[in-house]
């Protein structure tokens, strides 16, 4: 385990064996996302974009319950449908219950761009496979469930 004062001393080295647990995967993170969106990218998706379509396939929300259900803020979720709407796969109207709310829907085109990626095994290709080359995939998998629990917001 590296020395935590070294890897603090030294936030702009190049060696990541130095680098603090956080800063390695907070970076992994990234470096897949942007994998993600490469492959998603044929589909008119975003990794944040997959993510919604994921939440929205069994039942129209409004924008706060996706950016909860996402993690993200309420302001980064809007423009996340923007982005998304604009490509035809979700679709905004005003809540029949409560006008001030804005609902959610997947459209037809969304939900085929959904079953495609899911039926493509790019998660697979692009995270999995890798990882499971260098660990156990379902112990760094478990690894991971455990940290997003004890980081998570209830």
């Amino acid at each position: 385990m590296p020395d935590p004062a070294a890897a603090a001393a030294a936030p702009g080295d190049d060696d990541v064996t130095t680098w603090a647990t956080g800063r390695l995967l907070s970076t992994a993170a990234r470096l897949v996302e942007q994998r993600w969106n490469e492959g998603l990218a044929a589909h008119g998706l975003t990794h944040a974009g997959f993510g919604v379509l994921a939440h929205l396939l069994q039942q129209p929300l409004s924008q706060h319950e996706v950016a909860a259900r996402t993690k993200v803020e309420d302001q980064t979720m809007s423009r996340t449908l923007d982005r998304l709407e604009r490509a035809g796969h979700v679709e905004r109207s005003p809540d029949p219950a409560d006008r001030r709310r804005r609902l959610v829907r997947l459209t037809d085109a969304g939900r085929a761009a959904f079953v495609d990626v899911a039926g493509s095994g790019l998660d697979l290709r692009i995270v999995d496979d890798v990882v499971a080359e260098h660990c156990d995939l379902a112990d760094f998998r478990a690894a991971l469930v455990a940290l997003l629990g004890a980081t998570m917001e209830p």
